[in-house]
């Protein structure tokens, strides 16, 4: 089956707008970047880079294919030491060094920065400043353009452009030309949703200066007076708000009053400020084609009505459930969805962050069927759902493998962290941005659909939340020691070396991050682990409440604790439903947002359904000896333990110790007494890798 859905794909994932699309052939604008570095010239290279432009994907693959690597200049001290390690000491024994050549990235414009042994050796510092490569722009405006759509904007910009544009000329001619969006045009409520929401089904937002300057274009024509327009521009997840508080007003209109699926309640508030006015024209042929794809991946949540006229339009089915069969007909429906969307092996880390959430939403999806009577369309749908799990996993293994997650050590955290250990300096950013108190929430072990399943269960529940969700990396291996110290520490593993094994410097490390990095001492920072109970909310609270921190990190362990008990990811969901009804997660989310804390919900690895192979009995071969991956110390005693068992991945990691070696359980298989089934994490599967990082605030306005 695995090889007739890639088959299937292949036609489905031709076009470059699609949503599984490669990188591609390198553009006008990466061959412009590409011409400036020759490998055969210089070993060492400085770019000065503030604007992060050779740290696009398609970039840094491009290099690499040619020999080069690029390392960060971040941290001197941490720098130093990779540097020596890794690249000084061969060039000295003038023995081959980790690449042909070495390109050091400068997050500012003046290589002075850089100390005197690195820029005397290096080849004269190439400068990448967004100003100079787009001349014509408004520098302002060209600065707050995804990376990813600058090759479209070059191109525009070399063909499009005759004389130089001010700040909103600038604005205009970027919407047109990268985000296809004319505000200008728009002149109707019709014409606006058809935009935007074609906007949001290709996964895009607006940057914050756009969706200012789009809204401003709108209300000056009198559209959408008094609604928060730019927001909703800005931010996908609250438009998804909007357009699910007018789909259950649309459907009262019709008579047809439901609750939405797998709640026991309708929800007891509306979309949030400013959408309890709004209409979206569903009717109109160019809305309704896209809302029905929204209900299908997830975006949007159907409603389960009961006595619907026959005479309803058919379109209107796409969101409604009306029984039993036709949950599982949208269930079927957005499984194929789903493996229509599996991305390419060297799709962009963002296509991946997407897919992840879609298949969680799937999965918790087919989690709520119900059993009466479906066994045999549950079994298909089953089926098909490994299928797509056992190719995704493969390709994602391939992108490992290729060295893309290598890349993604290098990505700014500014609009949000790429990956875990970038979660507390994104922290540091927003509370440099206005967010005086911070919340880190670390639900150990929880992949997307057990967030899925908590996220629902809060709107069944009747709070006022909104949910702003993205994607984060973890690392690898996926296990808590490893992962979860970088998400609390902020550095690569690496950094780590000597704690790599536990998790007791846990409280220390987070404390140090905050007052080396956010100027926080540590009495006005709190760290607690082991939290699940009721009961030891009484206690959290009064602590806050007492010392008043300004940012603390909390492990909530119900979820890992659960799923090492559990043979499958379904046992899991009914005892987190469980769990989720003891009113835990409202309580504490209530209290911190009445305290004035902005929530980070967040998980340092994910989990995964596994069927053992067999229990290697190494004795202390192993360092690490867990479900999913056993570490080894020596390249020569992983390679024998990889040639022993078959199946298993040997895989080097950057940003470990460099005596840190992961071998992989393959496939979807774990280190434990042959046929069992468990459920587990430490490998390489979009369940475990790829982590929700979601940001929870008040519709109220609280925060």
């Amino acid at each position: 089956m695995t090889n007739s859905l890639g088959a299937d794909l292949d036609k489905q994932q031709a076009s470059p707008e699609g949503p599984g699309s490669r990188h591609g052939p390198s553009t006008t604008w990466h061959q412009r970047i590409l011409d400036l570095f020759t490998a055969d010239l210089s070993r060492l290279w400085v770019a000065c880079d503030p604007d992060g432009v050779l740290l696009d994907e398609r970039l840094l693959s491009e290099l690499r294919d040619r020999g080069f690597e690029v390392m960060g200049y971040d941290d001197p001290f941490v720098f130093r030491a990779e540097f020596e390690e890794r690249y000084r000491t061969a060039w000295d024994a003038e023995v081959p060094a980790p690449s042909q050549a070495l390109i050091v990235h400068l997050r500012r414009d003046d290589a002075n920065h850089l100390p005197w042994d690195i820029l005397h050796n290096a080849r004269p510092a190439v400068r990448l400043i967004l100003a100079e490569l787009f001349p014509k722009l408004a520098y302002s405006a060209v600065r707050q353009v995804d990376p990813e759509l600058r090759a479209a904007l070059f191109d525009a910009h070399q063909t499009e452009l005759q004389s130089v544009r001010g700040e909103s000329e600038s604005k205009d001619f970027i919407l047109e030309h990268v985000y296809q969006l004319t505000p200008r045009a728009i002149r109707t409520p019709v014409d606006f949703w058809r935009e935007v929401l074609r906007l949001d089904f290709a996964n895009r937002a607006l940057p914050e200066t756009f969706a200012d300057h789009m809204a401003a274009i709108l209300r000056g024509r009198g559209l959408f007076a008094g609604h928060p327009v730019s927001e909703w521009l800005a931010s996908k997840n609250a438009l998804l708000r909007v357009v699910q508080d007018a789909w259950y007003r649309y459907l009262e209109k019709l008579k047809l009053e439901g609750r939405r699926v797998a709640e026991p309640d309708p929800p007891a508030h509306r979309g949030g400020k400013g959408s309890a006015e709004i209409e979206v024209p569903f009717e109109h042929t160019d809305v309704r084609a896209i809302i029905d794809s929204m209900f299908l991946d997830g975006s949007l949540h159907p409603l389960a009505v009961s006595d619907v006229p026959a005479s309803m339009p058919g379109w209107i089915r796409a969101g409604i459930v009306e029984d039993v069969w036709s949950q599982y007909a949208l269930a079927e429906k957005s499984v194929e969805a789903l493996a229509a969307a599996i991305p390419e092996a060297d799709a962009s880390y963002k296509l991946w962050g997407d897919f992840a959430k879609r298949h969680g939403e799937m999965l918790s999806r087919v989690h709520d069927l119900p059993r009466e009577g479906g066994d045999e369309r549950l079994a298909a749908i089953r089926l098909r759902i490994k299928a797509i799990q056992s190719l995704s996993d493969e390709r994602l293994q391939t992108w490992v493998a290729a060295r893309h997650y290598a890349d993604l050590i290098l990505q700014p955290a500014t609009k949000g962290p790429v990956m875990v250990h970038h979660v507390p300096r994104f922290l540091r950013q927003r509370r440099n941005a206005g967010d005086a108190r911070v919340a880190l929430l670390v639900f150990d072990g929880m992949a997307f659909d057990q967030w899925v399943q908590i996220r629902e269960h809060l709107i069944a529940s009747g709070q006022p939340l909104a949910f702003d969700e993205s994607a984060a990396f973890a690392w690898l291996p996926t296990v808590t020691s490893v992962s979860r110290q970088a998400l609390f520490s902020g550095l690569r593993p690496r950094e780590f070396d000597d704690s790599i094994d536990h998790t007791s410097k846990e409280e220390s490390l987070w404390k140090a991050f905050w007052q080396n990095e956010g100027g926080i001492p540590s009495s006005d920072v709190m760290y607690r682990r082991a939290l699940r109970q009721v009961e030891q909310l009484d206690l959290l609270e009064s602590e806050i409440a007492d010392r008043k921190p300004k940012a603390i990190g909390l492990v909530i362990d119900e979820i890992d604790e659960r799923l090492h008990h559990e043979r499958s990811k379904e046992d899991v969901a009914y005892w987190l439903d469980r769990w989720l009804k003891t009113g835990f997660v409202e309580r504490l989310f209530a209290f911190l947002l009445r305290s004035e804390f902005t929530i980070y919900v967040t998980a340092d690895h994910g989990n995964v359904d596994a069927i053992g192979v067999g229990r290697p009995n190494q004795g202390v071969i192993a360092e690490t000896r867990g479900e999913r991956v056993r570490v080894y110390r020596s390249e020569p005693l992983r390679a024998e333990s990889a040639a022993t068992y078959a199946g298993t991945i040997p895989q080097d990691i950057a940003g470990l110790p460099a005596n840190f070696m992961p071998l992989f359980a393959g496939g979807r298989s774990a280190f434990v007494p042959d046929g069992d089934q468990v459920v587990v994490h430490g490998g390489v599967s979009v369940e475990e890798l790829i982590v929700p990082f979601v940001k929870i605030s008040s519709v109220n306005g609280v925060r």
